[in-house]
Protein backbone atom coordinates (compact mmCIF):
# COMPACT_ATOMS: atom_id res chain seq x y z
CA UNK A 1 0.00 0.00 0.00
CA UNK A 2 1.49 3.77 -1.04
CA UNK A 3 0.12 6.79 -0.90
CA UNK A 4 -0.35 7.04 -4.66
CA UNK A 5 -2.87 4.41 -4.25
CA UNK A 6 -4.82 6.07 -1.73
CA UNK A 7 -4.65 9.24 -3.70
CA UNK A 8 -6.28 7.35 -6.95
CA UNK A 9 -8.67 6.04 -5.13
CA UNK A 10 -9.85 9.41 -3.98
CA UNK A 11 -9.75 10.85 -7.09
CA UNK A 12 -11.68 8.74 -8.82
CA UNK A 13 -14.67 9.40 -6.54
CA UNK A 14 -14.07 13.06 -6.55
CA UNK A 15 -14.10 12.38 -10.77
CA UNK A 16 -17.12 10.17 -10.84
CA UNK A 17 -15.21 7.24 -11.63
CA UNK A 18 -14.31 8.15 -14.50
CA UNK A 19 -10.91 6.94 -14.59
CA UNK A 20 -9.42 9.18 -17.47
CA UNK A 21 -10.25 12.40 -15.40
CA UNK A 22 -9.14 11.08 -12.57
CA UNK A 23 -5.44 10.23 -14.50
CA UNK A 24 -5.54 13.37 -15.96
CA UNK A 25 -6.03 15.49 -12.42
CA UNK A 26 -2.97 12.75 -11.35
CA UNK A 27 -1.40 13.58 -14.13
CA UNK A 28 -0.25 9.87 -14.72
CA UNK A 29 -2.16 7.19 -17.36
CA UNK A 30 -5.05 5.54 -17.07
CA UNK A 31 -3.55 2.18 -17.24
CA UNK A 32 -1.36 3.20 -14.02
CA UNK A 33 -4.44 4.37 -12.24
CA UNK A 34 -5.85 0.81 -13.65
CA UNK A 35 -3.02 -1.25 -12.27
CA UNK A 36 -2.96 0.84 -9.10
CA UNK A 37 -6.35 0.13 -8.03
CA UNK A 38 -6.20 -3.48 -8.95
CA UNK A 39 -3.06 -3.95 -7.28
CA UNK A 40 -4.66 -2.29 -3.70
CA UNK A 41 -7.60 -4.60 -3.98
CA UNK A 42 -5.35 -7.59 -4.40
CA UNK A 43 -3.77 -6.61 -1.27
CA UNK A 44 -6.22 -5.90 0.86
CA UNK A 45 -8.19 -8.80 -0.38
CA UNK A 46 -11.85 -7.15 -1.09
CA UNK A 47 -13.36 -5.25 -4.30
CA UNK A 48 -13.24 -1.34 -4.15
CA UNK A 49 -15.55 -0.89 -6.96
CA UNK A 50 -18.80 -2.07 -8.31
CA UNK A 51 -17.73 -2.25 -12.02
CA UNK A 52 -19.75 -2.99 -15.01
CA UNK A 53 -17.12 -4.71 -17.26
CA UNK A 54 -14.06 -1.93 -16.86
CA UNK A 55 -16.58 0.74 -16.29
CA UNK A 56 -16.80 1.83 -12.70
CA UNK A 57 -19.68 1.96 -11.10
CA UNK A 58 -19.48 3.48 -7.39
CA UNK A 59 -17.65 1.70 -4.19
CA UNK A 60 -18.59 -1.21 -2.83
CA UNK A 61 -19.67 -1.59 1.40
CA UNK A 62 -15.58 -1.89 2.14
CA UNK A 63 -14.82 0.55 -0.66
CA UNK A 64 -17.43 3.23 1.15
CA UNK A 65 -15.83 2.23 4.58
CA UNK A 66 -12.31 2.67 3.62
CA UNK A 67 -13.03 6.16 1.74
CA UNK A 68 -13.34 8.03 4.74
CA UNK A 69 -10.04 6.56 6.30
CA UNK A 70 -8.23 7.51 2.48
CA UNK A 71 -9.82 10.89 3.42
CA UNK A 72 -7.81 11.42 6.68
CA UNK A 73 -4.83 9.66 5.92
CA UNK A 74 -4.17 11.64 2.98
CA UNK A 75 -4.83 15.04 4.68
CA UNK A 76 -3.02 13.97 7.82
CA UNK A 77 0.07 13.46 5.30
CA UNK A 78 -0.48 16.90 4.29
CA UNK A 79 -0.63 18.46 7.57
CA UNK A 80 2.90 16.37 8.27
CA UNK A 81 3.99 18.26 5.60
CA UNK A 82 2.79 21.75 6.30
CA UNK A 83 4.21 21.17 9.92
CA UNK A 84 7.93 20.33 8.68
CA UNK A 85 7.30 23.55 6.04
CA UNK A 86 6.56 26.16 9.23
CA UNK A 87 9.33 24.94 11.08
CA UNK A 88 11.99 25.01 8.13
CA UNK A 89 10.15 27.33 5.91
CA UNK A 90 8.65 30.00 8.10
CA UNK A 91 7.72 32.93 6.15
CA UNK A 92 7.27 31.03 2.48
CA UNK A 93 4.42 28.91 1.00
CA UNK A 94 1.21 29.20 -0.49
CA UNK A 95 -2.02 30.59 0.66
CA UNK A 96 -5.22 30.03 -1.16
CA UNK A 97 -8.03 31.95 -0.29
CA UNK A 98 -11.84 31.14 -1.98
CA UNK A 99 -14.01 33.89 -1.47
CA UNK A 100 -16.92 35.99 -2.93
CA UNK A 101 -16.16 39.10 -5.39
CA UNK A 102 -17.67 41.43 -3.38
CA UNK A 103 -15.07 39.99 -0.49
CA UNK A 104 -12.00 40.42 -3.00
CA UNK A 105 -12.69 43.63 -5.14
CA UNK A 106 -14.13 45.46 -1.53
CA UNK A 107 -12.81 44.23 1.57
CA UNK A 108 -9.44 42.31 1.65
CA UNK A 109 -7.52 44.48 -0.80
CA UNK A 110 -5.98 46.27 2.06
CA UNK A 111 -5.28 43.19 4.02
CA UNK A 112 -3.84 41.39 1.77
CA UNK A 113 -1.50 44.15 0.88
CA UNK A 114 -1.06 43.95 4.63
CA UNK A 115 -0.39 40.50 4.53
CA UNK A 116 2.10 40.77 1.58
CA UNK A 117 3.98 43.17 3.11
CA UNK A 118 4.39 40.68 6.17
CA UNK A 119 4.75 37.79 4.00
CA UNK A 120 6.59 38.73 0.69
CA UNK A 121 7.44 35.46 0.09
CA UNK A 122 4.33 33.74 0.47
CA UNK A 123 1.93 33.18 -3.00
CA UNK A 124 -1.40 34.34 -2.24
CA UNK A 125 -3.75 32.90 -4.53
CA UNK A 126 -7.59 34.31 -4.10
CA UNK A 127 -10.26 32.26 -5.80
CA UNK A 128 -13.51 33.96 -7.04
CA UNK A 129 -16.19 31.43 -6.25
CA UNK A 130 -19.61 31.37 -4.89
CA UNK A 131 -20.50 30.50 -0.94
CA UNK A 132 -21.56 27.01 -2.01
CA UNK A 133 -18.88 26.11 -4.63
CA UNK A 134 -16.39 28.18 -1.40
CA UNK A 135 -17.38 25.42 1.20
CA UNK A 136 -16.64 22.79 -1.41
CA UNK A 137 -13.36 24.03 -2.33
CA UNK A 138 -12.96 23.80 1.58
CA UNK A 139 -13.71 20.69 1.92
CA UNK A 140 -11.72 19.08 -0.36
CA UNK A 141 -8.75 20.68 0.51
CA UNK A 142 -8.45 23.00 -2.46
CA UNK A 143 -8.62 26.49 -0.43
CA UNK A 144 -7.19 27.21 2.87
CA UNK A 145 -9.35 29.92 3.87
CA UNK A 146 -12.59 30.72 2.56
CA UNK A 147 -14.05 33.47 3.37
CA UNK A 148 -18.01 34.57 2.51
CA UNK A 149 -21.54 35.28 3.82
CA UNK A 150 -23.66 32.35 3.29
CA UNK A 151 -22.80 28.07 3.16
CA UNK A 152 -19.58 28.23 5.85
CA UNK A 153 -21.16 28.05 8.82
CA UNK A 154 -24.30 24.88 8.09
CA UNK A 155 -21.29 22.64 7.57
CA UNK A 156 -20.74 20.40 9.64
CA UNK A 157 -16.66 20.08 8.70
CA UNK A 158 -15.56 23.57 8.77
CA UNK A 159 -14.81 25.54 11.44
CA UNK A 160 -15.77 29.07 11.19
CA UNK A 161 -15.43 32.66 12.92
CA UNK A 162 -17.21 35.91 12.30
CA UNK A 163 -15.40 38.32 10.06
CA UNK A 164 -17.42 41.38 9.89
CA UNK A 165 -21.08 42.68 9.66
CA UNK A 166 -22.51 44.35 7.30
CA UNK A 167 -26.13 45.65 5.64
CA UNK A 168 -27.67 46.05 2.57
CA UNK A 169 -27.75 49.71 0.95
CA UNK A 170 -30.31 51.09 -1.73
CA UNK A 171 -27.98 52.19 -4.81
CA UNK A 172 -30.13 54.60 -7.35
CA UNK A 173 -29.21 56.90 -10.19
CA UNK A 174 -28.70 60.70 -8.55
CA UNK A 175 -31.76 61.69 -10.15
CA UNK A 176 -34.07 59.12 -9.56
CA UNK A 177 -37.06 59.34 -6.66
CA UNK A 178 -36.09 57.76 -4.16
CA UNK A 179 -32.96 59.54 -3.84
CA UNK A 180 -34.92 62.09 -2.68
CA UNK A 181 -35.74 60.45 0.42
CA UNK A 182 -34.54 60.32 3.80
CA UNK A 183 -33.19 56.77 4.31
CA UNK A 184 -35.71 56.81 7.28
CA UNK A 185 -38.46 56.74 4.28
CA UNK A 186 -37.26 53.72 2.56
CA UNK A 187 -39.52 50.93 3.45
CA UNK A 188 -40.02 48.05 1.05
CA UNK A 189 -43.39 48.98 0.20
CA UNK A 190 -41.36 51.95 -1.54
CA UNK A 191 -39.00 50.01 -2.78
CA UNK A 192 -41.44 46.90 -4.40
CA UNK A 193 -42.55 50.02 -6.97
CA UNK A 194 -39.62 49.93 -8.63
CA UNK A 195 -37.95 46.99 -10.59
CA UNK A 196 -34.50 45.68 -8.69
CA UNK A 197 -31.72 44.53 -9.22
CA UNK A 198 -29.54 42.59 -7.17
CA UNK A 199 -28.14 39.80 -6.51
CA UNK A 200 -28.26 35.81 -7.54
CA UNK A 201 -29.73 33.38 -5.21
CA UNK A 202 -27.15 32.06 -2.83
CA UNK A 203 -25.26 35.45 -3.27
CA UNK A 204 -24.58 38.19 -0.53
CA UNK A 205 -27.63 38.34 1.49
CA UNK A 206 -30.13 37.80 -1.28
CA UNK A 207 -31.95 35.30 0.62
CA UNK A 208 -32.77 38.01 3.56
CA UNK A 209 -33.65 40.08 0.68
CA UNK A 210 -36.57 37.74 -0.75
CA UNK A 211 -37.35 36.93 2.87
CA UNK A 212 -38.14 40.42 3.66
CA UNK A 213 -40.61 41.25 0.43
CA UNK A 214 -42.20 37.76 1.02
CA UNK A 215 -43.00 38.38 4.77
CA UNK A 216 -44.15 42.11 3.59
CA UNK A 217 -46.53 39.89 1.27
CA UNK A 218 -45.00 42.68 -1.13
CA UNK A 219 -44.87 41.39 -5.26
CA UNK A 220 -41.46 42.93 -5.93
CA UNK A 221 -40.13 42.89 -9.80
CA UNK A 222 -36.76 41.89 -9.80
CA UNK A 223 -35.56 42.41 -13.44
CA UNK A 224 -32.10 41.25 -13.63
CA UNK A 225 -29.85 39.21 -11.28
CA UNK A 226 -25.99 39.49 -10.64
CA UNK A 227 -22.77 37.50 -8.92
CA UNK A 228 -21.47 40.80 -8.32
CA UNK A 229 -22.26 44.52 -7.31
CA UNK A 230 -20.13 45.82 -10.18
CA UNK A 231 -22.44 44.81 -12.60
CA UNK A 232 -25.40 45.73 -10.66
CA UNK A 233 -24.07 49.00 -10.56
CA UNK A 234 -23.74 49.48 -14.00
CA UNK A 235 -27.26 48.88 -14.62
CA UNK A 236 -28.48 50.82 -11.81
CA UNK A 237 -26.93 53.39 -13.53
CA UNK A 238 -28.10 53.00 -17.42
CA UNK A 239 -31.50 53.51 -14.99
CA UNK A 240 -32.70 49.80 -15.31
CA UNK A 241 -33.67 49.94 -11.70
CA UNK A 242 -32.57 49.96 -8.42
CA UNK A 243 -29.55 48.03 -6.87
CA UNK A 244 -29.68 46.18 -3.38
CA UNK A 245 -26.04 45.74 -2.84
CA UNK A 246 -23.18 45.11 -0.11
CA UNK A 247 -23.09 48.43 2.07
CA UNK A 248 -19.15 48.09 1.29
CA UNK A 249 -19.66 48.06 -2.53
CA UNK A 250 -20.48 51.92 -2.65
CA UNK A 251 -17.19 53.86 -3.66
CA UNK A 252 -17.97 57.47 -3.43
CA UNK A 253 -15.70 58.38 -5.78
CA UNK A 254 -15.47 55.66 -8.66
CA UNK A 255 -19.38 55.74 -8.05
CA UNK A 256 -20.22 59.41 -7.91
CA UNK A 257 -23.20 59.30 -10.45
CA UNK A 258 -25.57 57.22 -8.29
CA UNK A 259 -26.83 57.68 -5.20
CA UNK A 260 -26.09 55.28 -1.84
CA UNK A 261 -28.81 54.66 0.64
CA UNK A 262 -28.43 53.18 3.98
CA UNK A 263 -31.22 51.01 5.56
CA UNK A 264 -31.62 48.38 7.93
CA UNK A 265 -34.90 46.71 6.89
CA UNK A 266 -33.19 43.80 5.31
CA UNK A 267 -31.09 43.12 8.53
CA UNK A 268 -27.86 42.70 9.69
CA UNK A 269 -25.81 40.23 7.75
CA UNK A 270 -22.25 38.13 8.48
CA UNK A 271 -19.29 37.64 6.28
CA UNK A 272 -17.77 34.39 7.65
CA UNK A 273 -13.98 33.35 7.89
CA UNK A 274 -13.78 29.45 7.50
CA UNK A 275 -11.47 26.27 7.97
CA UNK A 276 -11.32 22.60 7.21
CA UNK A 277 -11.33 20.50 10.41
CA UNK A 278 -8.76 18.54 10.32
CA UNK A 279 -6.28 20.95 7.91
CA UNK A 280 -3.48 22.25 9.59
CA UNK A 281 -3.13 25.61 8.56
CA UNK A 282 0.14 27.02 8.25
CA UNK A 283 0.79 29.81 10.75
CA UNK A 284 1.07 32.75 8.06
CA UNK A 285 -2.37 31.50 7.08
CA UNK A 286 -3.54 32.43 10.81
CA UNK A 287 -1.67 35.82 10.61
CA UNK A 288 -4.41 36.29 7.82
CA UNK A 289 -7.29 35.58 9.71
CA UNK A 290 -6.03 38.03 12.54
CA UNK A 291 -5.52 40.76 9.54
CA UNK A 292 -9.09 40.11 8.87
CA UNK A 293 -10.92 39.71 12.30
CA UNK A 294 -7.89 41.12 14.40
CA UNK A 295 -11.13 40.13 17.96
CA UNK A 296 -11.06 36.64 16.16
CA UNK A 297 -10.12 33.65 19.20
CA UNK A 298 -7.06 32.20 16.84
CA UNK A 299 -6.83 28.88 19.80
CA UNK A 300 -10.48 28.34 19.68
CA UNK A 301 -10.12 27.99 15.84
CA UNK A 302 -6.69 26.32 15.64
CA UNK A 303 -8.43 23.84 18.41
CA UNK A 304 -11.58 23.37 16.01
CA UNK A 305 -10.04 23.26 12.98
CA UNK A 306 -7.44 20.51 13.77
CA UNK A 307 -7.95 19.05 17.54
CA UNK A 308 -5.44 17.48 19.26
CA UNK A 309 -7.34 14.20 20.90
Amino acid sequence: MNFQQLRIIRETVRQNYNLTEASAALYTSQSGVSKHIKDLEDELGVQLFVRKGKRLLGLTEPGQALLSIVERMLIDADNIKRLADDFNKVDEGTLTIATTHTQARYVLPPIVNLFKKAFPKVHLILQQASPVEISEMLLLGLADIGIATESLTTEDNLGSVPFYEWKHSIITPQDHPLSKLDAKEITLEKLAEYPIITYHGGFTGRSKIDKAFQDAELDVDIVMSALDADVIKTYVELGMGVGIVNDVAYDPERDHRLKQIDTDIFGINTTWIAVRKGHLLRGYGYEFISLCSPEADIKALKKIAYPED
